[in-house]
């Protein structure tokens, strides 16, 4: 049986070649205490793989809620991190539908002092809108919008993105999905 400097420098000596003698101890005395476990076993971090993942559907219902609350618990769904194999480089998230788009709510006036921004992409093409307007002509954009803004701003952001499906009314057409009521 080894001792527990020994224990170390067995699983390091792969790593460093000729190192100084005190310093060889001390890194693999704190790399030693946390990777190995109670019994003695080396412990391995968890990795999900794209084929392992279960995804499920979830309907939820905004009526009533405020915006920023809702986008922020459904980008968290998005993007797996409800799940304990979430994996940060992986998309392990859910599918998110959201009924009754048109009454969710937003605090203050900010119906009228926050605006949504574009850009046609021609010289002074900055195009404003405020959100009472952009929740008259298109409901669905204001959650849309919020949530595409919380996620990550790559490809696999845009990927988690395309799991969301957000709906004016109360009727929406994914009923064959079997998506299970989540209370926010």
């Amino acid at each position: 049986m080894l001792t527990r400097v020994a224990q170390c420098i067995k699983i390091w000596e792969c790593v460093y070649k000729d190192p100084a003698p005190g310093l060889l101890e001390y890194v693999t005395l704190v790399r030693k205490e946390a990777v190995v476990d109670k019994g003695g076993k080396m412990m391995k971090s968890y990795m999900a793989k794209p084929s392992e993942v279960d995804r499920k559907w979830f309907v939820v219902d905004a009526e009533g809620k405020t915006l920023g609350r809702l986008s922020t618990q459904i980008a968290m769904i998005l993007m797996g991190k409800h799940k304990p194999e979430y994996t940060s480089h992986i998309d392990t998230g859910d599918y998110v539908i959201v009924v009754n788009s048109d009454k969710v709510v937003l605090t203050g006036k900010k119906w009228d002092q926050e605006f949504h921004v574009r850009h046609t992409g021609y010289p002074g093409g900055q195009r404003k809108v405020s959100l009472r307007t952009v929740l008259q002509k298109h409901p669905e954009r204001l959650i849309e919008h919020s949530v595409k803004g919380m996620l990550p701003k790559s490809r696999l952001g845009r990927q988690m993105y395309k799991k969301l499906k957000v709906y004016a009314g109360a009727e929406h057409q994914h009923q064959a999905q079997k998506p299970e009521k989540l209370e926010l």
